[in-house]
């Protein structure tokens, strides 16, 4: 497996020591998104009294390094992104390890995307080890670095070349690698996590089996002594930071095991909030935790900013809470976009639309069912009139799905998503009956590479082979020569684009095998 394994950052690259990249990977804390609880917290409070406490706590970055090319403002939704630093500086060390001296990192990170009926709100992960492009960045100096193409997404938040790393940089990628326009960017490092967890009482987790001191440090040449035991039990600071951190001795030793076990974290983080009762008294010594250790954006830089914008996700509701997963898939020892179902994840949320399809914002020109453009206008028209079957002859999970969603984005119609007989096949193959060929070569576009040849029966079916699983997928606009550059909307999201969406008021013993 590959997810997390890779050492440092750089064009797919190793360079510099393996043994340290190692041991980056072990340090880093991901809950970048008890910053989205707190202020929750703070919507719940009311804690208006507080606001000088608060307002002293809170600092900003300089938003001079957000690009000027940007995706364009919308009303549909709020989309915060919710950094983890591994940045050592400021006492973080003590906590975490490493180097003082070292540039700071996105340990972490997800975009929040808060529905315009301000009741529903997904939260996407996008793994450190992503390839993507860094679009350029501004230095200490004044002047801008040159893009970098399929570097790891996690480089992004040091290309600025400061100790604290530069929020504005991964600003940056993360609009260029979406398209969504980012409204607000926050940032907690170690400390921030750690007291968090300790003015809530602690935070209830559950083990698939017994956690030792090797499993948080591989280094070591012995087990070393137990520090979790298998099954629920809670845990705060210290304790509440290792396990957040437990990679090698948990599920597959994956990056990505490693965000799934930290989504259910922050559910039963928030649960635990809300049992405990939504009074200034408990809540206050959560919210000064927490903007203890808060960098933002400009636009949330004071307490009474960052309340108000609290104030409006006070009515969300933790079953509508959801954790998902950029769409992604292995390449080596780092982690690959997967099209096009990152770009259907994209188009949903930038239409306002919950994974199930919900209209969240009442936008009546995007329900389902909504006239679809015409076929000159539209990518999806190819496929207008034309029904497929499509068969899985591999093992992949969610293949099948995957392949059905992309002809369906196409104009499309699926009429079947089966296992094959034989789940062996090497190439892709589209078999046509009688008369059948043009549509056939039509369907061939949305898989490139495939074999094309007739059949006696009619109809039209696609059996799907391992070059399918492995090569990058084509976008919607890739299958017809057309100039549209949108997508009629989504309706809801196919299990191989949403993957495994956990609510926040999922039992964190629900599912052992999440580690």
């Amino acid at each position: 497996m590959a997810g997390g394994r890779g050492g440092q950052e750089g064009s797919g690259a190793r360079g510099g020591s393996e043994v340290r990249g190692r041991q980056r990977k072990r340090r880093g804390v991901r809950l970048g998104l008890s910053i989205t609880l707190a202020l929750l917290v703070l919507a719940a409070a009311g804690v208006g009294w507080a606001y000088m406490r608060l307002d002293g706590n809170i600092d900003t970055f300089n938003a001079d390094g957000i690009s000027g090319d940007r995706p364009s403002a919308s009303t549909q939704g709020t989309n915060v992104l919710v950094i983890g630093t591994d940045a050592r500086i400021g006492g973080n060390d003590e906590l975490g390890g490493g180097d003082k001296s070292d540039i700071g990192r996105s340990d972490t990170a997800l975009l929040l995307h808060v529905y315009a009926d301000h009741k529903h709100a997904v939260a996407v992960s996008i793994p450190r080890d992503t390839l993507v492009e860094i679009p350029p960045c501004k230095l200490p100096d004044g002047s801008w670095t040159e893009p970098r193409i399929n570097t790891m997404f996690n480089a992004a938040y040091s290309v600025g070349e400061s100790a604290k790393g530069n929020p504005a940089c991964t600003q940056n990628t993360v609009e260029k690698l979406t398209g969504l326009r980012v409204d607000h960017t926050m940032v907690v490092d170690f400390k921030g996590f750690a007291k968090m967890t300790e003015a809530v009482g602690g935070v209830q987790v559950c083990l698939p089996q017994d956690i030792y001191q090797r499993d948080l440090n591989p280094n070591r040449t012995t087990r070393g002594d137990q520090i979790f035991a298998k099954g629920p039990q809670t845990v705060s600071g210290q304790k509440a930071l290792d396990y957040v951190r437990i990679r090698h001795g948990i599920g597959d030793g994956s990056d990505i095991g490693r965000i799934q076990r930290q989504q259910a974290f922050v559910a039963s983080l928030i649960k635990k909030v809300k049992s405990d009762g939504l009074t200034p008294t408990k809540l206050f010594p959560l919210a000064d935790a927490a903007t203890q250790s808060l960098t933002v954006d400009p636009g949330l830089g004071s307490a009474d900013k960052l309340i108000s914008f609290a104030m409006s996700l006070r009515d969300m509701d933790l079953h509508n809470t959801k954790f998902i997963t950029l769409p992604w898939r292995y390449q080596g020892e780092r982690v690959a976009v997967v099209h096009p179902d990152a770009e259907a994840l994209w188009a949903a949320l930038k239409a306002d639309r919950t994974l199930d399809g919900q209209d969240a914002g009442n936008h009546q020109s995007e329900r389902v069912g909504a006239t679809s453009p015409s076929p000159s206008g539209s990518a999806a028209a190819v496929g207008t009139g034309i029904s497929v079957a499509v068969y899985d002859g591999t093992t992949v999970t969610g293949l099948a799905a995957r392949a059905s969603d992309a002809l369906k984005q196409h104009g499309f119609t699926v009429t079947k998503t089966t296992p094959a007989m034989v789940r062996t096949q090497t190439k892709t193959v589209i078999e046509y009956g009688p008369g059948q060929q043009g549509q056939a070569e039509k369907v061939a576009q949305v898989f490139p590479g495939a074999e094309v040849t007739s059949a006696a029966a009619p109809g039209i079916s696609v059996i799907l082979g391992r070059t399918y699983a492995d090569a990058p997928q084509p976008t919607a606009s890739s299958a017809t020569p057309s100039s549209a550059t949108e997508s009629p909307a989504p309706t809801a999201l196919p299990t191989g684009v949403a993957g495994t969406a956990r609510s926040a008021d999922d039992d964190v013993c629900s599912n052992l095998s999440y580690g």
